[in-house]
């Protein structure tokens, strides 16, 4: 007989190989395997089992927990559509109890309660004020027929009927080859919970055996079977305190670490063969039997469940589809809001027929859109969804075939089917559903070319019944697909980023600094996927919080590998850049293939501080309309954010680091920093004190850029901008950060133009200046000797500069103590300045009056017999813009380009 996916309507899932060996031993017959989507990466094995058709599936090897389960199955049932429900078998860890004789080789398997569904996820839930971890949320119950069919089994058993036993000796004689492996072993020993292990190997032969638990013998050493609650949970249990400490809590007989990953997925039931006592004397040495008495009870299980008959046609025409690539994420935490206003906009009667979800990259939209299509089918199980990753043409291709073959479609060629599944969804017959566009980014895959007319815009359906989700992280793609119902998500507050963190985490204790954990919040941008990155680094390496963020603040190359590093998340797309470092790189791609000057603003903005970047440093287009256009498209992907109004861009942290390295990789930063190097330069203000707003709001973009490895390579052709902004901080009495400039520019000059330079001379004369200003009068007197020799020579004795230097010069001896020195100078400066620019000029008068102060307060001091200093008197020239307005003749040099930096520089 030939079979079909559609034939098959059990699903058997099994975590470890000597499980899937007891599956495959259980098989009454074996078919073989049949073509699979592409995007389905399970590995199955079909037969038949009392007369159901079997899908057995085992979780990736060496990836197990609730995700891994919930992977898997969510991917089975997309393949395998008619499949009714599921059993998870394998082997569990045993309770024991007072009220409970659970032993080793038993069976436990998942039954209701008045108050559970059967499996509990008992690490899910969230933590009280006092202290308590209160278990939230509830999984689904087995199907009915599941149900009825273990209450006959129990009724069974209480008549003494004994099947799982008889197939257990059928297997041992049948198979000589796994006897050895599923045999039944010697010993079960029970250690009290207060005593632990005492050697490093498995075996428990050394431990003392006065500790173990007196348990009467049985009457038959074959398995007994527990119906009640199972734990399931992503860590293995070994503590036998512990282990009593939840079980008491919750009445739980076994524990496990795939069960509640199904539950929600597939109408499932839980079967465990006890192989441990989830405590510190845990081995491996009853593995085989324990898997091989659970799969035993399988097979008796499907023998008691009756098969049904049922046309395929009709059978998918009244039954829902599911087209869903992720399981459940059962650490989604946070983001109510968000989805309880998608959920109404999508369900409501006259509602929207299209929604978007629209933010950062990072920032969850996807997650959000996965809890959202679960908790529509939980509260409508009528609803179809089919999920579309936009991601390149061909994801979309492919995933139009999967949703063409759910919906009973044959031999559809790709290139109608979107016509083919558009005009099906279209029709009342189709019932609800909900077409899900994940990933929608890329203009160009909504719009054709410059004429505008939709292509994938046009193919999609319209149906009183149906609705359509977009997430996009494009908000201009967004409005374009759905006009104004457009849900902005932004990244999560605090209290949601830590739970986020929390549930990523292994160890919950790395937790209990408070502190130290919101810090690490705030170094990854409270971004949900850096998070999650930031987490899984964390785990496989098994540091702390504080480790991680000390290679946050490590060199940025190395920052950007870190980030980089890429991790396993089973919720994102394998064919995708999970990392945060590598995630933009498409919108980057896109971005500069739409609007070359947008690219260019993000580029510029990633060569300068993030925050803060008034909007008049940016180039200047050619239009206003074209800089608006620009910013908009990366306020669109969340790129950039306004602040003060309209005037300041901030430029998202990571954003900055991701662009950053983006043109690292293209061979294109250097370019950039130059680029804008030359747009500062242009930009800068003079330190002119009309400017002084606006030069403030650009010093720490000048900052950032002049801290550039690749700017400090250049650094020569940007001599004038050092200047320039060491002119503005020493305006603003900066001048520790002004002296770090102005040696800079004195060693540049010295180097590039030559020690005889007007520019060097300016920048000596600068220096001195900034040191007279912080009382270093030795170091100024070294730096103005020098530069009044340089003058002498190269101005001539009487150039107005070369007597602005003696002016300085006899100011710091006057401040050294050298009097005589400094009236000496300044007698011939006087003289000068009154034979060149006559007795009435500013600078002849300001001269004079020092030259007359000084003499009288010597006069003065001689009389006393004393040789206390006179107190201190302004120097002969003001600083900058308060000097006194000076004539053509003084303010001006007669030689060279420079001009205006000595009129500037050696007027302080």
């Amino acid at each position: 007989m030939v079979f079909t996916r559609d034939d098959y309507t059990v699903a058997w899932i099994c975590a470890l190989p000597l499980e899937m060996a007891a599956a495959k031993a259980m098989l009454d017959e074996v078919h073989p395997p049949l073509p699979q989507p592409g995007t389905d990466h399970n590995v199955y094995i079909l037969g038949s089992v009392s007369s159901h058709n079997v899908v057995v599936a085992p979780l990736p090897s060496g990836v197990y927990g609730t995700i891994s389960a919930s992977t898997v199955v969510s991917h089975m049932v997309s393949t395998y559509p008619n499949i009714r429900f599921g059993l998870m078998v394998g082997i569990g860890g045993g309770v024991p109890s007072q009220s409970t004789d659970i032993r080793l080789g038993d069976v436990v398997i998942s039954k209701p309660t008045a108050t559970s569904s059967g499996v509990i996820q008992y690490d899910y839930g969230k933590t009280l004020l006092d202290g308590r971890f209160q278990h939230t949320g509830s999984l689904n119950k087995p199907p009915l027929v599941l149900l009825k069919a273990i209450s006959q089994l129990e009724s069974g058993y209480m008549t003494g009927e004994r099947p799982v036993s008889k197939i257990l000796i059928d297997i041992q004689h049948k198979c000589e080859e796994m006897r050895e492996k599923f045999s039944r072993p010697k010993d079960d020993w029970l250690f009290r919970p207060t005593y632990n292990h005492k050697n490093s190997g498995h075996n428990c032969s050394a431990c003392d055996h006065t500790q173990l638990v007196n348990r009467p013998e049985r009457k038959t050493d074959g398995p007994y079977f527990h119906y009640g609650l199972i734990a399931s949970g992503d860590q293995v249990m070994k503590d036998a305190k512990t282990r009593d400490s939840i079980a008491q809590d919750l009445g739980i007989l076994c524990f496990e670490m795939e069960a509640a990953g199904l539950m929600d997925e597939l109408p499932s039931l839980a079967i465990r063969g006890i192989c441990d006592y989830c405590d510190s004397h845990k081995n491996k040495q009853w593995q085989g039997y324990a898997a091989l008495a659970a799969a035993a009870y399988a097979k008796t299980l499907l023998s008691v469940v009756p098969t049904y008959c049922y046309k395929k046609e009709s059978y998918k025409s009244r039954q829902p589809v599911w087209v869903v690539p992720f399981g459940r994420n059962p650490r989604f935490v946070g983001r109510e809001e968000e989805i309880t206003r998608t959920e109404e906009l999508i369900v409501q009667q006259d509602g929207p027929d299209k929604v978007a979800i629209c933010g950062l990259g990072g920032v969850g939209k996807t997650q959000i859109a996965l809890e959202l299509a679960y908790r529509i089918r939980k509260r409508d199980p009528e609803y179809s969804m089919f999920w579309i990753q936009c991601t390149s043409y061909e994801s979309v291709e492919q995933a139009y075939m999967i949703i063409a073959s759910k919906l009973g479609m044959t031999d559809i060629k790709p290139a109608e089917v979107k016509e083919k599944v558009k005009d099906y969804l279209s029709q009342e017959s189709a019932g609800k559903w909900i077409l899900l566009f994940d990933n929608a980014d890329d203009m160009e895959m909504w719009s054709q070319d410059n004429t505008n007319n939709s292509v994938l815009a046009d193919l999609l359906p319209r149906s009183e019944q149906g609705h359509i989700l977009f997430t996009t992280r494009s908000r201009k793609v967004a409005v374009k697909l759905v006009s104004s119902h457009v849900i902005t998500i932004s990244e999560p507050d605090t209290e949601t980023a830590l739970k986020i963190l929390q549930n990523s985490l292994v160890e919950k204790t790395l937790l209990n600094n408070y502190d130290t954990a919101i810090t690490l919040l705030e170094q990854l941008a409270f971004l949900p996927l850096a998070i999650t990155q930031a987490a899984a680094y964390i785990n496989k390496n098994s540091i702390g919080l504080s480790d991680y963020m000390i290679l946050l603040q490590d060199q940025e190359p190395d920052v950007v590998e870190l980030l980089s590093e890429d991790f396993g998340d089973e919720r994102r797309y394998k064919d995708t850049q999970n990392p945060v470092a590598l995630t933009w790189f498409i919108s980057f791609q896109q971005i500069q293939r739409s609007n070359e000057l947008a690219a260019d603003y993000l580029s510029f903005m990633a060569c300068i501080n993030p925050r803060g970047i008034p909007q008049s440093l940016l180039p200047q287009p050619i239009s206003t309309e074209k800089r608006i256009d620009a910013i908009g498209l990366l306020k669109a992907f969340s790129f950039i954010s306004e602040d003060g109004g309209d005037r300041f861009l901030n430029i998202h942290r990571l954003v900055h680091l991701a662009t950053r390295n983006w043109m690292r990789k293209s061979q294109q930063f250097s370019r950039h920093i130059l680029k804008a190097a030359d747009r500062l330069s242009e930009a800068f203000p003079n330190n002119d004190y009309t400017n002084r707003k606006l030069w403030r709001e650009y010093l720490p973009h000048a900052f950032s850029l002049l801290a550039e490895a690749d700017f400090q390579k250049e650094q020569e052709r940007y001599i004038n901008l050092i200047m320039n902004i060491g002119n503005c901080l020493y305006s603003d009495g900066r001048w520790k950060e002004t002296e770090e400039l102005e040696v800079q520019a004195m060693e540049l000059c010295k180097q590039v133009l030559g020690p005889e330079h007007l520019s060097t001379l300016t920048s000596m004369a600068n220096l001195a200046s900034t040191y007279r200003n912080q009382g270093r009068w030795k170091e100024a007197e070294e730096l103005e000797v020098q530069a009044m020799k340089l003058c002498k020579q190269v101005l001539g004795p009487e150039h107005p500069s070369t007597l602005t230097s003696m002016n300085n010069l006899a100011y710091t001896w006057k401040r050294l103590g050298k009097v005589q020195d400094a009236l000496a100078l300044m007698e011939k400066c006087v003289e000068l300045r009154r034979n060149l620019l006559g007795p009435d000029h500013p600078h002849a008068i300001s001269s004079s009056n020092a030259l007359g102060d000084w003499g009288r307060a010597v006069n003065s001091l001689s009389k006393k017999s004393t040789q206390q200093t006179p107190a201190a008197t302004p120097p002969a020239l003001p600083i900058h813009n308060n000097r006194p307005k000076k004539k053509k003749s003084d303010s001006e040099p007669v030689t060279g380009g420079k001009r205006w930096a000595l009129k500037r520089l050696f007027g302080r």
